[in-house]
């Protein structure tokens, strides 16, 4: 989340008049992450989540990610639920941007990540998959292995200055990814987060352990490899501070998920490259933000060099076993 685009009260106050949601008590901006314009928002009903789409997403986009939540909140998942307006719809515009109103979900998201926080994060993120499994609308994944070489293209002037080689270094790591890439159909295919970071999982304290209370932030959903999820949250949950790899959090992850969706075979297979693969995807689109963010954004830039460390750590993982699998 971030801050991009600001809103005054009076624009507000006039958005607001096509919600059934009552006056409104405060707002502000939320300064974590650097994709929308995110505010809390409280009025007489309730606590929300106003958010103004920017960079990425493209607005003819937003109606399937808006639906997916929707279908994904009346099976059950935690998530966040798209609050339609008095005529109907959940899309609208506000400074120049579209704009959508979410409920809010309790709990907070895990700043230092336990092993107890991985069993429930693996059961949640299967739930996700089995409840998306009649979604039958597509989105292709736009940032997935076609991306990665543009991508790189437009890294490679300012991407040295970050650290020396490292342009070389992720053409050789892309390189080997895309050639052992699964092909078309050897894998599960579904709707997956496909960006299921800690900041994106809320938790409450529970008797026996915390209990996942909310996901959000689906921007980046789409239709792709289902173990390439579990690859994403195997980067962003199962290292330490110190960039060492934690199994004992990989393996609660991984075996909660599989008892409510067991992995085929060849998904174990393919984790290794699917593991190497998200950590180039995050690399790759944290360095661009570090290299084009604008002064003075509301945002927190994240250190592209932490998923440097990862894809080196994948690429020489042995295989599924020294994974946790």
């Amino acid at each position: 989340m971030a801050v991009y685009t600001e809103v005054t009260d009076e624009a507000l106050r006039a958005f607001l008049a096509d919600y059934p949601l009552g006056a409104l008590r405060a707002f502000r901006g939320i300064a974590e992450g650097v994709e929308n314009s995110n505010y809390a928002l409280k009025t007489a009903s309730g606590d929300f989540i106003l958010t103004l789409y920017e960079k990425r997403v493209d607005p003819r986009e937003l109606p399937w990610f808006l639906a997916l939540m929707e279908h994904l909140a009346a099976r059950g998942i935690d998530c966040p639920l798209p609050v339609k307006a008095t005529d109907g719809v959940a899309l609208r515009q506000l400074a120049g941007r579209p704009a959508a109103i979410c409920t809010f979900l309790a709990g907070v998201w895990p700043r230092r990540v336990r092993p107890e926080h991985c069993a429930p994060l693996g059961a949640a993120l299967a739930r996700l998959h089995l409840a998306g499994s009649d979604f039958e609308e597509v989105r292709p994944n736009g940032l997935g292995p076609q991306a990665w070489a543009p991508l790189l293209d437009r890294c490679r002037a300012g991407g040295d200055a970050v650290q020396p080689g490292l342009v070389a270094e992720l053409d050789s790591a892309l390189s080997g990814i895309l050639a052992t890439w699964p092909a078309a159909g050897a894998l599960p295919v579904g709707q997956i987060h496909a960006d299921l970071f800690p900041d994106n999982v809320f938790f409450l304290e529970a008797e026996g352990g915390p209990r996942v209370s909310g996901l959000i932030d689906f921007y980046f959903a789409c239709t792709d490899l289902l173990a390439y999820d579990l690859a994403v949250c195997l980067n962003a949950w199962c290292f330490e501070p110190d960039g060492s790899y934690n199994v004992t959090k990989a393996h609660a992850l991984l075996a909660a998920y599989q008892r409510l969706r067991p992995m085929a075979a060849a998904e174990r297979a393919a984790l290794p490259v699917l593991c190497r693969g998200a950590a180039l995807r995050f690399l790759l689109t944290r360095l661009y933000d570090w290299m084009t963010t604008p002064p003075g954004a509301m945002v927190t830039r994240k250190d592209p060099l932490e998923y440097l460390r990862k894809l080196r750590f994948f690429a020489g993982a042995e295989g599924p076993a020294s994974l946790g699998v």
